[in-house]
Protein backbone atom coordinates (compact mmCIF):
# COMPACT_ATOMS: atom_id res chain seq x y z
CA UNK A 1 0.00 0.00 0.00
CA UNK A 2 1.34 3.42 -0.94
CA UNK A 3 2.07 5.66 2.05
CA UNK A 4 1.65 9.46 1.97
CA UNK A 5 4.88 11.39 1.62
CA UNK A 6 6.15 13.31 4.63
CA UNK A 7 6.89 16.83 3.45
CA UNK A 8 8.20 18.29 6.70
CA UNK A 9 5.63 21.09 6.56
CA UNK A 10 3.22 22.35 9.20
CA UNK A 11 -0.17 24.02 8.89
CA UNK A 12 0.17 27.80 9.49
CA UNK A 13 -3.51 28.27 10.40
CA UNK A 14 -3.78 29.19 14.13
CA UNK A 15 -7.34 27.81 14.27
CA UNK A 16 -6.28 24.37 13.02
CA UNK A 17 -5.87 21.44 15.44
CA UNK A 18 -2.53 20.62 13.76
CA UNK A 19 -1.20 24.17 13.89
CA UNK A 20 2.62 24.16 13.47
CA UNK A 21 2.83 20.40 14.05
CA UNK A 22 5.32 18.67 11.74
CA UNK A 23 5.01 15.23 10.15
CA UNK A 24 1.45 14.58 11.29
CA UNK A 25 0.25 13.28 7.92
CA UNK A 26 -2.20 16.15 7.48
CA UNK A 27 -0.27 18.03 4.76
CA UNK A 28 -0.32 17.06 1.09
CA UNK A 29 1.04 18.76 -2.05
CA UNK A 30 -1.69 19.83 -4.47
CA UNK A 31 0.06 21.99 -7.10
CA UNK A 32 3.16 23.95 -8.05
CA UNK A 33 3.89 27.49 -9.20
CA UNK A 34 6.83 29.14 -10.92
CA UNK A 35 9.10 31.70 -9.30
CA UNK A 36 12.40 33.30 -10.28
CA UNK A 37 14.12 30.53 -8.29
CA UNK A 38 12.25 27.63 -9.91
CA UNK A 39 9.15 25.61 -9.04
CA UNK A 40 7.63 25.82 -5.57
CA UNK A 41 4.88 23.63 -4.13
CA UNK A 42 1.51 24.56 -2.70
CA UNK A 43 0.28 22.42 0.20
CA UNK A 44 -3.13 21.76 1.71
CA UNK A 45 -3.98 20.83 5.27
CA UNK A 46 -6.51 18.00 5.45
CA UNK A 47 -7.76 19.10 8.86
CA UNK A 48 -8.76 22.70 8.07
CA UNK A 49 -8.61 22.67 4.22
CA UNK A 50 -6.33 25.74 4.19
CA UNK A 51 -3.62 26.10 1.54
CA UNK A 52 -0.16 27.58 1.91
CA UNK A 53 3.07 27.85 -0.05
CA UNK A 54 6.35 26.06 0.47
CA UNK A 55 8.09 29.28 1.52
CA UNK A 56 5.62 30.10 4.31
CA UNK A 57 7.37 30.88 7.64
CA UNK A 58 10.74 31.26 5.89
CA UNK A 59 12.87 34.26 4.95
CA UNK A 60 11.84 33.87 1.27
CA UNK A 61 8.10 34.19 1.88
CA UNK A 62 6.35 36.87 -0.20
CA UNK A 63 9.57 38.02 -1.90
CA UNK A 64 9.76 38.85 -5.60
CA UNK A 65 13.55 38.73 -5.67
CA UNK A 66 15.28 35.46 -6.51
CA UNK A 67 16.43 33.38 -3.57
CA UNK A 68 20.00 33.33 -4.84
CA UNK A 69 20.21 37.13 -4.72
CA UNK A 70 18.76 37.22 -1.19
CA UNK A 71 21.23 34.59 0.00
CA UNK A 72 24.12 36.50 -1.58
CA UNK A 73 23.09 39.73 0.14
CA UNK A 74 22.75 38.07 3.54
CA UNK A 75 26.13 36.36 3.15
CA UNK A 76 27.74 39.69 2.32
CA UNK A 77 26.34 41.10 5.57
CA UNK A 78 28.48 38.53 7.41
CA UNK A 79 31.77 39.40 5.69
CA UNK A 80 32.09 43.12 6.55
CA UNK A 81 30.40 44.41 3.40
CA UNK A 82 28.49 47.66 3.87
CA UNK A 83 24.89 48.26 2.81
CA UNK A 84 25.80 50.67 0.02
CA UNK A 85 28.31 48.16 -1.38
CA UNK A 86 25.72 45.37 -1.34
CA UNK A 87 23.23 47.59 -3.14
CA UNK A 88 25.81 48.53 -5.78
CA UNK A 89 26.83 44.93 -6.48
CA UNK A 90 23.35 43.39 -6.50
CA UNK A 91 21.39 46.30 -7.89
CA UNK A 92 19.02 46.72 -4.94
CA UNK A 93 18.36 49.56 -2.53
CA UNK A 94 19.61 49.71 1.06
CA UNK A 95 16.01 49.65 2.30
CA UNK A 96 15.48 46.33 0.53
CA UNK A 97 18.54 44.80 2.20
CA UNK A 98 17.32 46.05 5.58
CA UNK A 99 13.94 44.38 5.02
CA UNK A 100 15.72 41.12 4.27
CA UNK A 101 17.79 41.62 7.41
CA UNK A 102 14.60 42.05 9.44
CA UNK A 103 13.25 38.73 8.15
CA UNK A 104 16.46 36.80 8.81
CA UNK A 105 16.77 38.35 12.29
CA UNK A 106 13.28 37.08 13.14
CA UNK A 107 14.25 33.62 11.91
CA UNK A 108 17.51 33.74 13.92
CA UNK A 109 15.58 34.76 17.04
CA UNK A 110 13.25 31.80 16.47
CA UNK A 111 16.23 29.45 16.16
CA UNK A 112 17.78 30.76 19.37
CA UNK A 113 14.49 30.54 21.26
CA UNK A 114 13.89 26.91 20.26
CA UNK A 115 17.40 25.49 20.54
CA UNK A 116 19.23 27.59 23.13
CA UNK A 117 17.54 26.52 26.36
CA UNK A 118 18.39 24.38 29.39
CA UNK A 119 22.05 23.92 28.41
CA UNK A 120 24.29 22.39 31.10
CA UNK A 121 27.20 24.84 31.15
CA UNK A 122 30.06 24.89 33.66
CA UNK A 123 31.71 28.19 32.73
CA UNK A 124 30.43 31.39 31.12
CA UNK A 125 32.66 34.22 29.92
CA UNK A 126 31.20 37.72 29.59
CA UNK A 127 32.46 40.73 27.72
CA UNK A 128 31.29 43.84 25.90
CA UNK A 129 32.52 45.54 22.72
CA UNK A 130 32.46 49.27 22.16
CA UNK A 131 30.71 50.79 19.16
CA UNK A 132 28.63 53.88 18.50
CA UNK A 133 25.21 54.36 16.91
CA UNK A 134 24.55 57.40 14.68
CA UNK A 135 27.05 59.60 16.57
CA UNK A 136 30.02 59.05 18.86
CA UNK A 137 28.52 60.98 21.77
CA UNK A 138 24.87 60.70 22.66
CA UNK A 139 22.71 63.77 23.00
CA UNK A 140 22.03 62.64 26.59
CA UNK A 141 25.43 61.39 27.78
CA UNK A 142 27.06 61.05 31.17
CA UNK A 143 30.07 63.06 32.26
CA UNK A 144 32.43 60.28 31.13
CA UNK A 145 30.85 60.19 27.66
CA UNK A 146 28.86 56.97 28.17
CA UNK A 147 25.25 56.85 27.00
CA UNK A 148 22.45 56.67 29.55
CA UNK A 149 19.87 53.91 29.82
CA UNK A 150 17.38 56.03 27.86
CA UNK A 151 19.82 56.82 25.02
CA UNK A 152 19.68 54.86 21.76
CA UNK A 153 22.57 56.70 20.12
CA UNK A 154 26.16 57.43 21.03
CA UNK A 155 28.23 54.75 22.73
CA UNK A 156 26.38 51.44 22.46
CA UNK A 157 28.13 48.23 23.50
CA UNK A 158 27.69 44.70 22.17
CA UNK A 159 27.25 42.47 25.24
CA UNK A 160 28.05 38.76 24.82
CA UNK A 161 27.88 35.68 27.03
CA UNK A 162 29.97 32.76 25.80
CA UNK A 163 30.34 29.10 26.80
CA UNK A 164 34.01 28.24 26.15
CA UNK A 165 33.60 24.47 26.49
CA UNK A 166 31.31 24.42 23.44
CA UNK A 167 32.48 27.70 21.80
CA UNK A 168 28.78 28.57 21.94
CA UNK A 169 27.36 32.11 21.98
CA UNK A 170 24.67 31.94 24.65
CA UNK A 171 23.17 35.43 24.49
CA UNK A 172 23.78 38.84 22.96
CA UNK A 173 22.50 42.32 23.68
CA UNK A 174 23.22 45.80 22.33
CA UNK A 175 22.92 48.70 24.76
CA UNK A 176 24.82 51.29 26.78
CA UNK A 177 27.46 50.30 29.34
CA UNK A 178 25.20 50.45 32.37
CA UNK A 179 24.00 48.14 35.12
CA UNK A 180 20.66 47.79 33.35
CA UNK A 181 22.35 46.39 30.23
CA UNK A 182 24.41 43.98 32.35
CA UNK A 183 21.20 42.82 34.05
CA UNK A 184 19.56 42.31 30.64
CA UNK A 185 22.47 40.13 29.50
CA UNK A 186 22.30 38.10 32.70
CA UNK A 187 18.57 37.56 32.24
CA UNK A 188 19.10 36.30 28.69
CA UNK A 189 21.94 34.03 29.82
CA UNK A 190 19.95 32.59 32.74
CA UNK A 191 17.15 31.64 30.31
CA UNK A 192 19.64 29.54 28.30
CA UNK A 193 21.85 27.79 30.87
CA UNK A 194 20.79 25.11 33.31
CA UNK A 195 21.73 25.68 36.94
CA UNK A 196 24.27 28.20 38.18
CA UNK A 197 27.52 28.28 36.16
CA UNK A 198 30.78 30.06 36.96
CA UNK A 199 31.05 33.54 35.49
CA UNK A 200 34.22 35.36 34.45
CA UNK A 201 34.37 38.88 33.07
CA UNK A 202 36.38 42.08 33.01
CA UNK A 203 36.43 44.61 35.83
CA UNK A 204 33.10 46.29 35.06
CA UNK A 205 31.47 46.94 38.44
CA UNK A 206 27.89 46.49 37.23
CA UNK A 207 28.23 42.75 36.64
CA UNK A 208 28.19 41.79 40.33
CA UNK A 209 24.92 43.53 41.20
CA UNK A 210 23.33 42.19 38.01
CA UNK A 211 24.30 38.62 38.92
CA UNK A 212 22.91 38.96 42.44
CA UNK A 213 19.63 40.20 40.97
CA UNK A 214 19.37 37.08 38.78
CA UNK A 215 21.07 34.46 41.01
CA UNK A 216 20.03 35.38 44.53
CA UNK A 217 18.69 34.10 47.82
CA UNK A 218 16.96 36.06 50.55
CA UNK A 219 19.00 36.21 53.72
CA UNK A 220 16.72 36.52 56.75
CA UNK A 221 17.67 37.50 60.30
CA UNK A 222 16.34 35.93 63.48
CA UNK A 223 14.52 38.15 65.98
CA UNK A 224 16.88 39.58 68.59
CA UNK A 225 14.23 40.20 71.25
CA UNK A 226 15.22 43.84 71.50
CA UNK A 227 12.96 46.82 70.97
CA UNK A 228 12.47 48.21 67.50
CA UNK A 229 11.58 46.90 64.07
CA UNK A 230 13.07 43.57 62.98
CA UNK A 231 15.80 43.67 60.38
CA UNK A 232 14.53 43.28 56.84
CA UNK A 233 15.74 40.39 54.63
CA UNK A 234 18.51 41.27 52.19
CA UNK A 235 19.52 39.83 48.84
CA UNK A 236 22.57 37.57 48.97
CA UNK A 237 24.41 35.74 46.17
CA UNK A 238 23.29 32.21 45.40
CA UNK A 239 25.38 29.65 47.34
CA UNK A 240 26.57 28.07 44.08
CA UNK A 241 27.37 31.36 42.34
CA UNK A 242 31.03 31.85 41.37
CA UNK A 243 32.13 35.14 39.87
CA UNK A 244 35.68 36.13 39.02
CA UNK A 245 37.06 39.29 37.43
CA UNK A 246 40.14 39.85 35.33
CA UNK A 247 41.18 43.47 35.82
CA UNK A 248 43.63 44.91 33.31
CA UNK A 249 45.51 48.11 34.06
CA UNK A 250 46.79 50.03 31.07
CA UNK A 251 48.93 53.11 30.66
CA UNK A 252 48.94 55.04 27.40
CA UNK A 253 47.25 52.14 25.65
CA UNK A 254 49.77 49.53 26.84
CA UNK A 255 49.01 46.74 29.25
CA UNK A 256 50.88 47.16 32.52
CA UNK A 257 49.30 44.72 34.96
CA UNK A 258 46.67 41.98 35.07
CA UNK A 259 44.83 41.30 38.34
CA UNK A 260 42.61 38.37 39.28
CA UNK A 261 39.98 38.47 41.99
CA UNK A 262 37.08 36.22 42.98
CA UNK A 263 34.11 38.35 43.99
CA UNK A 264 31.96 35.50 45.32
CA UNK A 265 32.08 31.69 45.57
CA UNK A 266 35.76 31.22 46.50
CA UNK A 267 35.25 27.73 47.96
CA UNK A 268 33.35 26.38 44.96
CA UNK A 269 35.89 27.97 42.61
CA UNK A 270 38.68 26.02 44.31
CA UNK A 271 36.64 22.80 44.29
CA UNK A 272 35.99 23.00 40.54
CA UNK A 273 39.64 23.72 39.79
CA UNK A 274 38.86 26.16 36.98
CA UNK A 275 41.29 28.74 35.66
CA UNK A 276 40.09 32.33 35.47
CA UNK A 277 40.28 33.54 31.89
CA UNK A 278 38.41 35.54 29.24
CA UNK A 279 40.81 34.83 26.37
CA UNK A 280 38.32 32.85 24.28
CA UNK A 281 35.64 35.52 24.32
CA UNK A 282 38.29 38.10 23.51
CA UNK A 283 39.10 36.02 20.43
CA UNK A 284 35.39 35.87 19.65
CA UNK A 285 35.30 39.68 19.70
CA UNK A 286 37.89 39.69 16.92
CA UNK A 287 35.75 37.28 14.91
CA UNK A 288 32.74 39.57 15.27
CA UNK A 289 34.72 42.64 14.24
CA UNK A 290 35.89 40.79 11.13
CA UNK A 291 32.34 39.68 10.29
CA UNK A 292 30.05 42.70 10.79
CA UNK A 293 30.82 45.95 9.00
CA UNK A 294 29.43 48.22 11.78
CA UNK A 295 31.90 46.68 14.26
CA UNK A 296 35.00 47.41 12.17
CA UNK A 297 37.20 50.02 13.78
CA UNK A 298 37.71 53.36 11.99
CA UNK A 299 35.01 52.58 9.44
CA UNK A 300 32.17 54.61 7.96
CA UNK A 301 29.82 51.62 8.02
CA UNK A 302 28.30 52.42 11.39
CA UNK A 303 24.61 51.83 12.11
CA UNK A 304 22.17 54.73 12.23
CA UNK A 305 19.66 52.80 14.34
CA UNK A 306 20.29 50.46 17.28
CA UNK A 307 17.56 48.09 16.07
CA UNK A 308 19.55 47.27 12.93
CA UNK A 309 22.63 46.58 15.01
CA UNK A 310 20.71 44.18 17.22
CA UNK A 311 19.37 42.36 14.17
CA UNK A 312 22.86 41.93 12.72
CA UNK A 313 24.24 40.55 15.99
CA UNK A 314 21.30 38.12 16.38
CA UNK A 315 21.77 36.91 12.81
CA UNK A 316 25.50 36.39 13.36
CA UNK A 317 24.83 34.49 16.60
CA UNK A 318 22.64 31.90 14.83
CA UNK A 319 25.08 31.60 11.92
CA UNK A 320 28.08 31.21 14.24
CA UNK A 321 26.41 28.55 16.40
CA UNK A 322 24.91 26.32 13.70
CA UNK A 323 26.33 27.02 10.23
CA UNK A 324 29.98 27.95 10.81
CA UNK A 325 32.38 25.05 11.63
CA UNK A 326 34.91 25.80 14.36
CA UNK A 327 38.42 24.46 13.87
CA UNK A 328 39.02 23.78 17.57
CA UNK A 329 35.89 21.55 17.71
CA UNK A 330 36.72 19.22 14.80
CA UNK A 331 37.25 15.50 15.46
CA UNK A 332 39.67 13.15 13.67
CA UNK A 333 38.07 10.56 11.41
CA UNK A 334 39.18 6.91 11.52
CA UNK A 335 41.70 5.76 8.93
CA UNK A 336 40.03 5.05 5.60
CA UNK A 337 41.05 3.00 2.61
CA UNK A 338 42.47 5.13 -0.25
CA UNK A 339 40.05 5.82 -3.05
CA UNK A 340 40.66 4.18 -6.40
CA UNK A 341 40.31 7.52 -8.14
CA UNK A 342 43.17 8.96 -6.11
CA UNK A 343 41.10 11.53 -4.25
CA UNK A 344 42.37 12.56 -0.82
CA UNK A 345 39.88 11.38 1.80
CA UNK A 346 38.82 13.83 4.53
CA UNK A 347 40.68 13.46 7.81
CA UNK A 348 38.49 15.62 10.06
CA UNK A 349 34.84 15.78 10.98
CA UNK A 350 33.87 19.44 10.98
CA UNK A 351 31.70 20.53 13.90
CA UNK A 352 29.86 23.69 14.85
CA UNK A 353 29.32 24.96 18.41
CA UNK A 354 25.75 23.71 18.15
CA UNK A 355 27.01 20.20 17.37
CA UNK A 356 29.46 20.30 20.28
CA UNK A 357 26.63 21.31 22.64
CA UNK A 358 24.34 18.54 21.35
CA UNK A 359 21.84 20.93 19.78
CA UNK A 360 22.13 19.51 16.27
CA UNK A 361 23.82 16.58 14.53
CA UNK A 362 25.13 18.25 11.35
CA UNK A 363 26.52 21.49 9.96
CA UNK A 364 23.63 23.58 8.72
CA UNK A 365 23.66 24.95 5.21
CA UNK A 366 22.99 28.64 4.73
CA UNK A 367 19.64 27.87 3.10
CA UNK A 368 18.68 25.65 6.02
CA UNK A 369 19.41 28.54 8.36
CA UNK A 370 16.86 30.65 6.47
CA UNK A 371 14.14 28.02 5.99
CA UNK A 372 14.20 25.84 9.13
CA UNK A 373 10.81 25.31 10.81
CA UNK A 374 10.01 24.27 14.36
CA UNK A 375 7.10 22.92 16.31
CA UNK A 376 5.85 24.85 19.36
CA UNK A 377 8.29 24.71 22.25
CA UNK A 378 5.89 22.79 24.53
CA UNK A 379 5.82 19.96 21.94
CA UNK A 380 9.61 19.67 21.67
CA UNK A 381 12.15 17.69 23.64
CA UNK A 382 15.09 19.32 25.41
CA UNK A 383 17.28 19.03 22.29
CA UNK A 384 14.75 20.73 20.01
Amino acid sequence: MRKPKVWGEACPNPDCASYRLLNCGNVSAISTYLTQSGKRRIFRCKDCESTFSETRDTVFFDLRTSEEKVIMALKMLLVTVGLSDIGFVLGVTEETVLRWLEGVAQKAHEINAHLLRDRPVTEVQLDEMWRFIRRKHAQQAEADGESTDMSEDGRQWVWISFAPQYRLILATFVGPRTVASAWQLMQLTAAVVLGVPCFFSDGFSGYLSARIEVYQTLKTFAPTGKRGRPRKPIKAPHPELVYGQIVKKKRRGRLQEVGYRVRCGCERFEELGLSMSTSLIQRLNLTLRHALAPLVRKSQSFCKDRTYMRRRVTFLQAFYNFARPHMSLRLPLPDQQPHASGLIPPTWQQRTPGMAAGLTDHVWTFRELLTVKFEPIHNQSGSG
